[in-house]
């Protein structure tokens, strides 16, 4: 890409800042870093250009950002790759940022394994050193072993890399106190402290402007793009670095083979230009591994910043999923002076097994990021989400039952609700109290349904996912039946996503007892055994939930039995709980021409969507005085 012409952070410095002296001569440059580093009092912190201006630029632009010198604390171990071809004096001035220095060879799992309080890890190397071997296991075996941070110190070449290393000893300047955050994908509440630019603020305001006409601590960069750029809305932040040469053999994005961006022009954002101590990029692959790069190192985000101002620079190595949850955590983050890889990495985690950011620098910060918890859906919304499944895709209900248009609803919210963006948006107390709702609402509807017409498929739930599943004899154990005889209760495990397990009690005597889903009320039906012709029976429902929270609670008995008996009241709401019974209450008034013989009723209970079937049986005998055979 081509960056538009504008120099405004230029025309604000017209020399070198007194933290760092810019030395062209390889031979001078060595001298000064040994004086550097001999000095009891360090003075300005050379650094060695190579003849590039645009090295030189960043280091007049960086005058805001660092008013002192200071050595960094070093990290435990390090490790130089290359080191035969830097000038003499760069190793010299990267030796201090470790305390013992390793080989190439040493970079195994075993160094992650040994903890003698050696924990810190720093790879140096110019950028072509930065390769898939030997640092992915690096960076895979530091994972493994929590607590080690590994950050890195490159460059395009060895200039700058000496220029990085350089503002490794500088300190930001303690009015330096700019916090940013540009996203085209998200909508984050802005904090007190954050100056944030959201998906519609890159569209209306010249962001451009902001980005360069501000001095940052630390800015965030989050869009849709490649390795050379990050795109908000119309704006680019661009990777090209103009002075840079092109590598031979290696692709280039659209600016490298034509006379201009894909991208207007005058809202390209040379990312070299921003004057920030900290860049953090959230974007696919802006920082590709040497051997894995998609373009030419030339228009390399990464590189573009490393060749800025910034002395920390974070990056995605590959592709990932960024999105409001780490565009949150990272601003909690920057607010408490935390690191920003190490945050964005641990929040990431819910989405991938491996690291998706580098830190380029020393350690960026001493704070830690508040805790946050990992977002995480309520269990109740699994829960709910695979019974609504099963009801809906498994040819349980089909097309003409009237329950299926408000379950399909309520489906496809659970469906937006568990995606990592809503369950970072969303309060998780408003949202459980939301998902309560629909669930009792629903309960309320399904009871209903039941309690007129028991015949409606979903009463079928037994047999229907019986019949997909297979009963599990470990499972199985002895239980009293509720005629007060042994009975065996046991569970059969669906074979397909779309059935549900189903807990089974069978009883000798009275054949099928109860069926229930995992996490379903409990019922206990009481009543006596028999009933006369004309009498009522009066039958109480023991009902203990699955948690604390409204259970629908009814009684139906069977289809020929139905003319002649009446069940009063309707389905109840019960308020259950998971320590202690509830009860509710019926009675069945039988008209008085019943044919004497066994019957049988059922309660059922719905909770969370979840059905409970219990069978009793019992007999109409005839009324007193009328012959008998």
């Amino acid at each position: 890409m081509q960056s538009a012409p504008h120099a405004p952070a230029d025309e604000q410095v017209t020399q070198a800042p007194a933290v760092f002296r810019v030395l062209e001569d390889p031979g001078a440059y060595a001298a000064a870093v040994d004086g550097f580093l001999g000095a009891a009092r360090p003075g300005p912190v050379p650094v060695w250009t190579g003849g590039r201006e645009d090295l030189a630029a960043s280091v007049r632009r960086s005058a805001p950002l660092y008013t002192q010198v200071r050595r960094p604390a070093p990290h435990a171990r390090g490790v130089l790759l290359g080191a035969d071809g830097l000038p003499p004096g760069l190793a010299e001035l990267i030796a201090p940022l470790a305390t013992a220095w390793l080989k190439e060879a040493e970079l195994t799992e075993e160094l992650f394994a040994r903890d003698h309080g050696e924990r810190s890890l720093l790879v140096a190397g110019t950028y072509e050193h930065f390769t898939l071997s030997p640092l992915w296991r690096t960076l895979l075996a530091a994972q493994r072993h929590p607590g080690i941070p590994v950050t890195f110190l490159t460059g395009r070449d060895a200039a700058s890399l000496a220029w990085f290393t350089a503002k490794q000893y500088a300190q930001v300047a303690p009015d330096v106190t700019e916090l940013g955050l540009f996203t085209s994908t998200d909508r984050p509440a802005a904090p007190a402290g954050i100056h944030v630019r959201d998906e519609r603020g890159v569209e209306s305001e010249d962001v451009k402007a902001e980005i360069l006409g501000t001095v940052w601590r630390r800015v965030l960069f989050q869009g849709h793009g490649k390795d050379d750029s990050i795109n908000l809305a119309d704006f680019t932040v661009c990777g090209l670095n103009e002075s840079a040469p092109r590598a031979k053999g290696l692709l280039g994005p659209s600016c490298a083979y034509g006379p201009t961006c894909y991208k207007p022009m005058d809202k390209l954002i040379q990312l070299r230009e921003v004057r920030a101590a900290e860049v953090v990029l959230s974007s696919c692959n802006n920082a590709p591994f040497a051997d894995a790069a998609i373009y030419d190192p030339k228009y390399q985000l990464m590189l573009n910043a490393i060749d800025g101002t910034a002395k920390d620079v974070v990056a995605a190595i590959t592709v990932h999923d960024s999105d409001r949850p780490e565009n949150d955590a990272w601003m909690d983050a920057a607010l408490a002076g935390a690191p920003s890889a190490a945050v964005l990495n641990e929040t990431i985690a819910t989405a991938q097994p491996f690291p998706a950011f580098l830190h380029f620098g020393m350690a960026p910060a001493d704070g830690a990021a508040p805790a946050r918890p990992a977002a995480a859906p309520d269990p109740l919304l699994l829960t709910a989400s695979a019974r609504l499944t099963a009801y809906l895709a498994g040819g349980l209900l089909p097309a003409n039952n009237r329950l299926r248009p408000r379950l399909a609803k309520l489906a496809a919210k659970v469906e937006q609700q568990v995606t990592r963006r809503s369950l970072a948006v969303r309060d998780a107390e408003d949202a459980r109290r939301d998902l309560l709702d629909d669930l009792q609402s629903l309960d309320h509807t399904i009871a209903k349904e039941l309690g007129e017409d028991p015949e409606n498929e979903l009463a079928d739930f037994a047999a229907h996912f019986g019949d997909r599943s297979v009963a599990d004899a470990a499972s199985a154990r002895e239980v009293v039946c509720q005629c007060g005889r042994p009975a065996q209760l046991y569970t059969k495990r669906a074979l397909v996503p779309t059935a549900l397990d189903t807990e089974c009690v069978i009883c000798p005597r009275c054949g099928d007892v109860s069926f229930r889903l995992p996490d379903s009320p409990a019922l206990w039906v009481h009543a006596d055994d028999e009933v006369a012709q004309g009498g009522t029976l009066r039958v109480r429902v023991q009902v203990r939930g699955s948690r604390r929270g409204p259970v629908r609670v009814g009684l139906f008995v069977p289809g020929y039995l139905r003319a002649n008996c009446r069940v009063s009241p309707g389905p109840q709401k019960v308020r259950a709980t998971a320590e202690e019974d509830r009860e509710a209450h019926f009675t069945l008034t039988v008209a008085p021409r019943t044919p004497s013989q066994a019957y049988y009723l059922t309660a059922f209970a719905v909770q969370d969507l979840a059905l409970t079937t219990a069978r009793r049986h019992f007999g109409i005998v005839p009324a007193e005085g009328a012959r008998t055979a």
